[in-house]
């Protein structure tokens, strides 16, 4: 398609029609998964079962990665800091000079 700056576009989308991820989005959801579909329940023995199994898929970061993250965000903060005290320094002067000028 050419560039075409400034005028009409050449295509008009249908804005009546579904979009294609819209569709299969839907098409995944299945039919029964209603909010008002009974539940089944299950006992506190199953439940606490089923945390554990769940916890033991959590993969947890080295002590390295952990400590390699952590100086990351700490440089970060610091250099956030000294922008926003050079900026807040910047507009300070820029106000006691405009102040000046009005009196």
């Amino acid at each position: 398609m050419a560039n075409n700056r400034g005028g009409p576009p050449s295509v008009i989308k249908n804005r009546g029609a579904k979009p294609a991820a819209a569709a299969v989005v839907a098409a995944r959801v299945p039919k029964t998964a209603t909010p008002d579909a009974p539940r089944k329940r299950v006992g506190p023995v199953q439940f606490f079962r089923e945390v554990q199994a769940e916890a033991r898929k959590i993969t947890w970061t080295s002590w390295k990665e952990t400590w390699i993250t952590s100086i990351m965000v700490f440089i970060m903060v610091v250099i956030t800091a000294i922008f926003f005290l050079l900026i807040d320094q910047i507009l300070g002067q820029g106000m006691q000079f405009l102040l000046k000028l009005g009196t």
